[in-house]
């Protein structure tokens, strides 16, 4: 059995992150962190594990980290990076669900971010955890850096056109959509119901911090810089990112084809038909990205639509995938489940 440590049970990833692992028929769930909540039972503050989750949460000073195989951190930004020089020293393997290991460019982590960073020899040995780019990477790392939500839909829609160089990289528009479980699980006044429900909006329009990880990711893809706009809205959805994206590619390209052989092999993406509308509902609790594209007015602009919930497949979900490849088990093993209708 695989001992699990989370730090930082609380949030929706945490929660999020032991609604999988307590089904997992190779984990052993030890420890579950948080500061604030120390001594309570995981089941009296999240009565849908009741029955599935018998452990209480710890105090992080306390807790017996270094016993366990894996520890996910499932914190704030800036948390993982003050622990995880000793936890690796311990021989503990790290996930880290936040953006403390994504970006390798140290100066720009820390300009985005406002902080600096701990331990900057680490991100160099950091393997960033998108599974259907590098897996066989994932597969003996010590730290794995869990991507973004809205990275991981952006990405894998625009990934088999440009890889294959079909793309015009001067011209890349992301116009993303987010449900409100996004922003965390925090009291804060634009996610609140009355804020949020029934309203529709932009935010972060000039920069948002998840722009150089996106940027970092295509850009590799293209072996080359790209020029991109990412534009996010936050919608009144619990859970749910869908992502549109614009691209120029010549007419004479068979985009179908392209994105059937690319994700021929992955157990978590969904290719549908040509000019289907892939549902955020579709893929709710699931781990999983459906993408679709169509091609306006038969001109030289391809729009991909790429839909997955972003506490799954942008979050707990692709970290429980990386474990299961860190481990050498199926990557499908406590994950191959369908999306939650209505």
């Amino acid at each position: 059995m695989i001992k699990v440590g989370i730090v930082g049970g609380t949030g929706y990833t945490g929660v999020e992150l032991l609604r999988l692992l307590s089904r997992h028929p190779e984990v052993e769930l030890k420890v579950i962190t948080s500061r604030k909540e120390a001594g309570m039972a995981v089941a009296e503050m999240f009565p849908n594990l009741r029955g599935y989750v018998d452990l209480a949460f710890s105090d992080p000073q306390q807790a017996e980290l270094s016993a366990c195989d894996i520890v996910f951190f499932a914190t704030p930004n800036g948390v993982a990076m003050q622990q995880a020089r000793q936890l690796l020293d311990d021989g503990v393997r790290i996930i880290d669900l936040a953006a403390d290991f994504r970006i390798r460019d140290i100066g720009v982590w820390e300009k985005w971010y406002g902080m600096q960073h701990a331990c900057p020899e680490l991100v160099a040995e950091a393997v960033y955890g998108l599974p259907e780019v590098n897996r066989t990477h994932i597969r003996p790392a010590r730290l794995v850096a869990n991507p973004g939500c809205y990275p991981t839909a952006v990405q894998l829609g625009f990934m088999p056109l440009l890889e294959a160089g079909l793309a015009d990289t001067g011209m890349l528009v992301a116009d993303c959509k987010s449900g409100v479980s996004g922003a965390g699980r925090k009291a804060e006044i634009p996610i609140l119901f009355a804020e949020a429900g029934d309203n529709f909006k932009a935010y972060a329009a000039s920069g948002h911090r998840h722009l150089p990880e996106i940027s970092q990711g295509l850009s590799r893809f293209a072996g080359k810089p790209v020029d991109l706009t990412f534009v996010p809205h936050l919608t009144p959805l619990i859970r749910g990112i869908h992502a549109t994206l614009y691209m120029r590619v010549d007419k004479s390209v068979d985009v179908q084809g392209v994105f059937e052989k690319r994700y021929a092999d992955e157990p978590f993406v969904d290719v549908m038909p040509a000019q289907s509308h892939p549902e955020t509902r579709s893929v709710r609790g699931a781990n999983l990205c459906r993408i679709s594209w169509h091609r306006p007015q038969d001109g030289d602009v391809v729009v991909v639509l790429s839909v997955i919930d972003n506490l799954v497949k942008g979050a707990a979900g692709q970290a429980v995938q990386n474990m299961n490849i860190m481990c050498g088990l199926d990557e499908r093993l406590g994950l191959d489940s369908p999306g939650m209708l209505p």
